[in-house]
């Protein structure tokens, strides 16, 4: 692969030194811009990082995907003033083909290549959004505390209301029977929403081997016999994604809210969904006390053309009780949010007006968990 990639980004003229292709090897997102802007190297998580694969970028300049006062080309150019090496943090990349923010650059001349400047990129968003996962999971379990006290505290003295309300409606006035009506309704929609709390509780997580095409399809046929019939849904699958590491029933919850969320808001004279499903390099979260890093290669996402998810509400778009929905509860997204937390995943948002995005980096099985398909015997009738 990294002799490919050198051969693809040398065509623009002279040859990269040896040291690329140790660059191309490591990890975090490396790319080498030449005196002009244009890309000469980019490393596998560089194409990642930009999202495009390294012969688009070799057909690019820095200043393609990024506005001339963007605090990462002055870096560059620095660089270049300075024949020095040069850092700054905490940048945003902005623009209609790349969206990153938190982002640390280093970049340092490359003697071998006269005006040419190694960029090290981190991102930081990926580790802020897992901060604010980790958040809205805590959030979850304080809706979980609240959930436990309702059902003791509210439930039983709520059924007698309602059974109250039930007895008096036959013995009083036309006017006053309204009034019973209501109060039972009222009840009921208390209770409603007690059960709804009762989903944030621990219970213990059976995971295995899932094929999420087929949880895709069976959530698609859901929502087109049902809440997002008028809609067009769209598919891009990766046919050789491996299983994931999941319980069925849950990824169905999941990915249902997402595509109803979707659903509720696009326009419903042209909006369209889109699930997509990919292998990443993924990231690899550490747990806690140990030297075990958990990777998340395997992507799912849902898409949607709607106005977008207002930038005062996306920081907090997974805690209990937050809504932009007349009427709404704000518990979908952060049932969402816990059910992939169990998961061991990572949910990340990404919008803007015309394009919103719900990702989910998911587990692949332990290889112990991963049992050969059965041959299955056919017999021929003659």
């Amino acid at each position: 692969m990294t002799a490919k990639l050198l051969d693809v980004l040398g065509r623009r003229g002279g040859t990269l030194p040896e040291s690329a292709i140790v660059l191309s090897a490591l990890p975090v997102p490396v790319a080498v811009v030449d005196a002009e802007e244009r890309f000469r190297m980019a490393n596998p998580a560089a194409e990642l990082f930009f999202g495009l694969s390294a012969s688009s970028l070799a057909q690019l300049r820095l200043t393609d995907l990024l506005p001339e006062d963007c605090r990462l080309l002055a870096l560059v150019r620095q660089v270049r003033a300075v024949d020095a090496p040069v850092s700054d943090h905490d940048l945003t990349l902005q623009s209609p083909r790349l969206h990153r923010e938190g982002v640390a650059a280093h970049g340092a001349p490359l003697p071998e290549l006269p005006g040419a400047v190694v960029l090290t990129l981190q991102d930081g968003s990926t580790a802020q959004k897992l901060d604010r996962q980790l958040n809205s999971r805590d959030a979850a379990r304080g809706a979980t505390a609240m959930a436990a006290m309702l059902g003791h505290e509210v439930k039983n003295p709520l059924s007698g209301i309602r059974g109250a309300a039930q007895l008096l409606e036959g013995s009083v006035s036309e006017a006053d029977r309204e009034l019973c009506i209501l109060i039972q309704d009222e009840a009921d929609r208390i209770k409603d929403l007690v059960e709804k709390m009762d989903m944030f509780s621990e219970r213990p997580l059976e995971r295995d081997a899932v094929n999420i095409h087929e949880v895709l399809d069976h959530v698609r046929r859901i929502a087109g016999n049902g809440f997002a019939a008028h809609l067009k849904i769209s598919e891009e699958y990766d046919p050789s994604l491996p299983p994931v590491w999941g319980n069925r029933d849950q990824l169905v919850q999941i990915l249902l809210n997402l595509v109803k969320n979707a659903a509720e808001a696009v326009d419903p004279r042209d909006g369209e969904i889109i699930l997509s499903t990919a292998y990443r390099h993924g990231v690899r979260l550490a747990i806690p006390g140990s030297r075990e890093r958990v990777h998340l290669p395997l992507e799912v996402s849902v898409r949607d053309n709607g106005p977008g998810i207002a930038e005062d509400v996306r920081a907090s778009l997974f805690e209990p009780f937050i809504t932009t929905k007349r009427g709404g509860q704000g518990l979908g997204l952060a049932l969402v949010a816990k059910l992939v937390s169990d998961h061991g995943a990572l949910i990340e948002c990404e919008s803007r007006p015309g394009r919103t995005v719900f990702r989910l980096s998911m587990p692949q099985p332990p290889r112990r968990a991963v049992q050969p398909a059965p041959r299955v015997r056919r017999t021929v009738v003659a």
